[in-house]
């Protein structure tokens, strides 16, 4: 028996949502690669590592399990393998993470970019097929090999595309427009990935193995989601690049003032100044000596 797969079981509130995660997990890792590129040494990596969480986290793995709450077979319970799920939260995190490094440290270049770029793209596809091979239903799922190549070359053109931004992507409104074309990539691979899986339902279901849905992933989802509201609070209290970059102008203004007066009182010394003639003391004449003359 062939089952009615359905992808939008509470209508459009799970994939708006999943985007409006997805967004938002994009906005806010651009902003942390905007502080890192502003940064040196272990700062600079602490926030890569903040964007890590932020992209592939919340913008990634969150956004796929949000969409995924909507996934629905008729026929079959849809459980979920718990260290298989952790495992491609992981594995969005690292893929992502290590692209941000590769094209940071390796300041732009085009092999780093396409390299960063493939790389992270392919851990994306296997994060989202990580993700659904964690499902556990009572069914047989198959997948259409043309429709998941284009959706593993949508995922790598998309992670290019936001290595991309993370290096030109500067200024406030620059950011959220690229926020929200990463949005649409990112939902777009996921629904086409979906669009891929065929599901056959067992003529006679057994017991479903794994955790519900609403026991496991919403708290894992909430933790992961905290964490970036955190990160967006330190990204909100410290200085953006623009200020650290003003900053960094009124000290040098002041550091060449200061230079300048410097040289110039070393050019023209100021003229010493007349010594004083010491006052002749005129000598002391008694009355008694002006009443003898």
């Amino acid at each position: 028996m062939t089952s009615a797969v359905n992808h939008f079981t509470h209508g459009l509130l799970t994939p708006v949502l999943a985007y409006v995660m997805s967004c938002m997990g994009s906005m806010l890792g651009l902003r942390l690669t905007a502080q890192a590129h502003a940064s040196r040494g272990g700062s600079r990596a602490r926030w890569l590592l903040g964007a890590a969480v932020s992209i592939g986290g919340t913008g990634i793995w969150v956004m796929h399990f949000i969409a995924m709450m909507g996934f629905d077979v008729e026929g079959t319970q849809i459980k979920y393998d718990v260290p298989l799920t952790v495992a491609s939260a992981l594995v969005a995190i690292v893929v992502v993470g290590t692209g941000l490094f590769l094209v940071s440290y390796g300041r732009g270049r085009l092999p780093a970019l396409l390299g960063g770029g493939l790389l992270t793209g392919l851990g994306v596809a296997s994060m989202h097929y990580l993700g659904m091979y964690a499902m556990n239903m009572s069914a047989h799922v198959s997948y259409d090999r043309v429709v998941v190549a284009i959706s593993v070359g949508i995922a790598v053109v998309a992670a290019t595309v936001a290595l991309w931004f993370t290096l030109r992507v500067k200024k406030t409104i620059w950011i959220t427009a690229a926020a929200l074309v990463m949005g649409v990539a990112v939902a777009g691979m996921h629904y086409t990935g979906m669009y891929a899986m065929n599901v056959t339902v067992d003529t006679e279901p057994g017991v479903v193995a794994g955790a519900d849905a609403l026991d496991f992933l919403v708290p894992l989802m909430t933790v992961i989601s905290l964490i970036t509201l955190t990160m967006l609070l330190m990204v909100i209290l410290s200085p953006s690049e623009e200020e650290l970059h003003e900053d960094a102008e009124l000290v040098a203004k002041l550091e060449l003032r200061r230079r300048t007066a410097q040289q110039q009182h070393l050019a023209y010394p100021a003229p010493p100044m007349p010594r004083q003639q010491p006052i002749q003391q005129m000598p002391h004449i008694s009355p008694m000596q002006g009443r003898r003359r």
